[in-house]
């Protein structure tokens, strides 16, 4: 089997940059308003607000390098180098048809789509491993293509059943 790739970057990265900016305005303004109170405070703050910043565009570069990957009967979901979750094809059961907030909310739903709303939620037959040893039945990301995604599971055998 081929391995196929399914972006998320421009459907994510976004609303991440928007993030960046609000942080790169907070290091502006609140930083040079803790400096009149203590400089040496306000330095340490925007090092550490800096290095934030700086951790955060790696992450959302990675997000065009790293995509949601099926090969050798595996789905891999990740979101860049933060998270990433594996399960066989074999364990899914198919895609969610619909869901809602609260259901994004519980506590075996695993959300990669970050501050973007999910377009797209895997729906597995066994729980998997996810971060921190939490078990998660449900995969939800927010694709470029989530047509393409759905019609990649369905050709395997491994769409709505």
């Amino acid at each position: 089997m081929t391995a196929r790739d399914f972006a998320y970057h421009r459907s994510v990265a976004p609303m991440m940059w928007v993030f960046v900016a609000i942080a790169a305005t907070e290091l502006a303004v609140v930083h040079f308003l803790v400096a009149l109170w203590s400089p040496w405070v306000a330095l340490a703050l925007s090092m550490a607000t800096f290095g934030s910043i700086l951790w955060l565009i790696g992450v959302i570069r990675s997000f065009a390098r790293l995509p949601v990957r099926i090969a050798d009967e595996q789905l891999l979901m990740r979101v860049g180098t933060l998270k990433q979750v594996s399960t066989p094809l074999a364990n899914i059961a198919g895609l969610a048809p619909s869901w809602d907030a609260a259901m994004l909310k519980q506590r075996d739903v695993i959300n990669l789509a970050l501050i973007a709303y999910p377009n797209v939620v895997v729906l597995l037959r066994e729980p998997v491993l996810a971060t921190r040893g939490r078990k998660v039945t449900k995969l939800a990301h927010r694709l470029d293509d989530p047509a393409a995604f759905a019609d990649a599971l369905d050709a395997l055998g491994q769409g709505d059943d």
